[in-house]
């Protein structure tokens, strides 16, 4: 593999030069936060989680009530996504990315692009208000406000954070981008990150750019192993960490949460604490390799076999500092290919021309004291990780409780956005989802959980989906409801 270098000094500066303009404003509210306080330096990526007792908690059959959300007023008109840009728009952008590389923003040519009259340049502007904030975030919020002729004041999130309520409109619009959106977001988020240019020169990458956001982190390009955190601060993966055995792991509350993993004959725990920090683990298990993401904005860890793609080189997997919807977006660092974090697919680079998709491997999320009751010989990760550093118990402290705190646009209103679901694709390729507490609920009285030809087991005190006819083991993972309904928005939903 090639060696690579990290970003220069003078792309640190140039994005905190970005995300410092205009803070001084009286009552300018920070962009939201994704890494969790201690996880590295100046960082402001993450994502969301509940508390564990909240999560283990079964009590009561019925899904709790959806939360009430903004509804969005009616999407204005916009021309087609492949209909000719107007020359004042492509003169506007092109003097905006002209002075972006010094951290200022040229406010005539924002102004320019406000009064062209078209809607789908909102997205550029959109991601401008993801560095601009203050004086000029007002002028950004005020040219769409002039596009569209919608005021985001309406929406409560637009106090805290106009960028956010500016790009939930947009998706929940579904508005087309324009011809050329990919280059011209690339060349401003490159300012930020120079090593995601691989991502967005692909010009068949099957990515939604539309739906990218920064998550505020830099990428995580270390070689496999490497224990150090990235310089201007990333989210590290953490690779072949150390374990013991579950004697060795009463550091770990009982009642605190892991995600269990089982092949052949061996378990492995991973301590939610430790996955709120390092969001990522590449690691050996009965001799199979495996890739395991931990999107905490979304609630979801799933565990991918690396060993069996198919590619020509074994995927390394890491976290780019970059989100989509609220969900990670993890690439490979061999190829610097994206996969859809979701579903195991690439869908850029390399990897994507190759078509390569990963398996996924089912994992159970459980409080620790049941899940080694259920598998007295596992392993769980070293109270150090095998790297001598500390964890917090609750390293997000509830950051997240308050709903999704990047853009997700509307939300599938049949269940609450951080309703725990067990998801799972069939062999036809029908997404269900069972709600996991009220699942869990069902099973303790006797009841039988079953949708689909998928049936619910209880592992610990976790579920785990089995073929209802064969018994065999299928792919599932729990995330919030939210995070799954997007990415599979036709979800049979089970019902008691």
């Amino acid at each position: 593999m090639a060696s690579r270098s990290f970003r220069s000094g003078s792309a640190v500066a140039v994005a905190a030069a970005l995300l410092t303009v205009g803070c001084a404003a009286a009552g300018d509210a920070d962009p939201p936060a994704s890494a969790p306080a201690g996880a590295v330096a100046d960082s402001t990526e993450s994502d969301s989680q509940t508390s564990d007792a909240q999560i283990s908690d079964a009590s009561g059959a019925d899904p709790a009530a959806p939360r009430q959300r903004f509804r969005y007023p009616t999407a204005p008109m916009a021309p087609a996504g492949d209909e000719e840009n107007a020359v004042e728009a492509v003169e506007a952008i092109a003097m905006i990315r002209q002075f972006i590389p010094t951290g200022t923003l040229d406010l005539a040519s924002v102004d320019a692009l406000g009064a062209t009259g078209d809607l789908r340049h909102a997205w550029y502007l959109s991601d401008l208000l993801r560095f601009f904030r203050g004086d000029d975030g007002q002028r950004i919020v005020d040219a769409f406000e002039q596009l569209s002729s919608v005021s985001i004041a309406d929406d409560p999130q637009s106090a805290t954070s106009p960028w956010l309520s500016v790009t939930n409109h947009l998706i929940a619009w579904d508005t087309p981008a324009y011809p050329g959106y990919q280059a011209d977001k690339g060349a401003l988020f490159t300012q930020v990150e120079p090593d995601w240019e691989p991502f967005f020169s692909d010009e068949d990458a099957n990515i939604d750019w539309r739906l990218l956001s920064w998550g505020g982190v830099f990428i995580d390009d270390r070689e496999l192993g490497d224990p150090d955190n990235c310089p201007g601060g990333c989210i590290p993966s953490l690779d072949d960490p150390a374990t013991t055995d579950a004697a060795g792991g009463d550091w770990y509350p009982d009642d605190r949460i892991v995600f269990g993993l089982v092949e052949g004959d061996e378990a492995l725990a991973f301590p939610k604490n430790i996955a709120e920090i390092h969001e990522m683990f590449n690691f050996t298990l009965g001799d199979r390799r495996f890739g395991l993401p931990y999107c905490t904005l979304c609630g979801s860890a799933q565990a991918y076999y690396t060993d069996n793609s198919g590619a020509d080189e074994q995927p390394i997997l890491r976290t780019s500092g970059l989100l989509i919807r609220s969900n990670k977006v993890m690439y490979d660092l061999v190829t610097e290919s994206v996969f859809d974090t979701f579903t195991g697919d690439a869908v850029s680079g390399p990897l994507q021309d190759a078509g390569i998709s990963l398996e996924e491997a089912t994992l159970v999320r459980s409080t620790w004291g049941e899940w080694k009751q259920a598998h007295p010989d596992t392993q769980i990760i070293a109270e150090d990780g095998g790297i001598g550093r500390s964890y917090d118990l609750d390293p997000l402290a509830g950051r997240d409780d308050d709903g999704p705190i990047f853009p997700i646009g509307d939300a599938d209103a049949r269940l609450d956005v951080q309703e725990l679901i067990v998801g799972v694709i069939t062999d036809d390729g029908t997404p269900i989802a069972f709600p996991s507490n009220q699942a869990s609920a069902i099973i303790a009285d006797g009841g039988e959980v079953e949708l689909g030809g998928v049936r619910l087991e209880v592992v610990g005190d976790g579920l785990r989906a089995v073929d209802a006819a064969s018994g065999e083991d299928i792919a599932a993972h729990e995330a919030f409801w939210f995070a799954w309904s997007q990415f599979h928005p036709d979800t049979e939903l089970f019902a008691p």
